[in-house]
């Protein structure tokens, strides 16, 4: 079977960091695809979409990155393998196979679709756990080159979700779990480039980091983890719809910013 996750091998000389984007598939496997309602998986609005794109500027400084195929309504690469909430304020947030999308929508044809406890355990063998193990064998080899390694995970979400939040979500989002999943260094350098721009930046609210962050971050092992979520129209149109290259290109500039600052950081440490 294939492996439900892309690797793009860096172009330049091989640095430390490792960037994943687990919410940007939009594929569906051929033995789910038709469980699906057809006019909402053609484009689910859940997805981070493009943000592998945004993101393409990476191979070029060296950093390897891995990306999901399938969509997150398969299975939702950041939430905890036995659906532990990752907040415990009273916010929805959708499970780890959800049976519906952020507006409450149901996305399958018939409630006989949805999964059960099996269908769960299927998928956690067959699509999350390889993404996991897959991340796992990335970090521990930059740390066997490099002594130390950084997951950087991206993430974007629209403007406007009324079920997660009453208001806007800013517009930038640094999550490491309350400075639990990385080096404080690695944090500040983070917090400093990404604030240098016309972007306003929030850290640990509304969001901390999900499940891969936290599950992989671990610096007194010398692999930390910071997440990046992001308002979808910093690099899309208004309608949070389409590629924009001129918002792309200007948030690109901000973001390659960091990563040298983080680059060098993880050399100092």
């Amino acid at each position: 079977m294939a492996h439900p996750y892309t690797i793009i091998k860096p172009k330049a000389e091989t640095v430390p960091i490792l960037l994943s984007v687990p919410h940007c598939g939009t594929d569906f496997p051929d033995e789910l695809k038709d469980d699906f309602k057809p006019e909402l998986a053609k484009s689910p609005d859940d997805t981070d979409f493009y943000v592998h794109d945004l993101y393409n500027f990476c191979s070029e400084m060296g950093i390897t990155i891995i990306h999901a195929k399938y969509s997150r309504w398969v299975i939702d690469m950041n939430r905890d393998p036995e659906s532990k909430a990752l907040y415990n304020d009273g916010r929805i947030i959708t499970a780890l196979c959800p049976n519906t999308n952020f507006f409450g929508d149901s996305i399958y044809v018939s409630q006989d679709k949805e999964p059960n406890q099996n269908e769960v355990q299927r998928r956690l063998d067959t699509y999350y756990w390889p993404y996991y193990n897959e991340i796992e064998n990335q970090l521990a080899h930059l740390k066997s080159q490099f002594g130390k390694a950084l997951l950087w995970d991206a993430h974007s979400i629209r403007r406007f979700v009324p079920t997660i939040r009453k208001e806007n979500f800013p517009d930038l989002i640094l999550g490491n779990n309350d400075g639990v999943t990385a080096d404080q260094s690695l944090i500040d350098i983070a917090l400093d480039n990404l604030s240098k721009d016309k972007y306003g930046l929030n850290h640990n609210t509304p969001f901390k980091g999900g499940h891969i962050t936290r599950y992989f971050g671990n610096p007194s092992n010398n692999i930390h983890a910071l997440q990046l979520e992001m308002s979808k129209d910093l690099y899309m149109n208004d309608e949070e719809t389409e590629f924009d290259e001129a918002r792309a290109n200007a948030m690109r500039k901000v973001l390659k910013s960091c990563f040298e600052g983080l680059i060098e950081g993880l050399n100092k440490l």
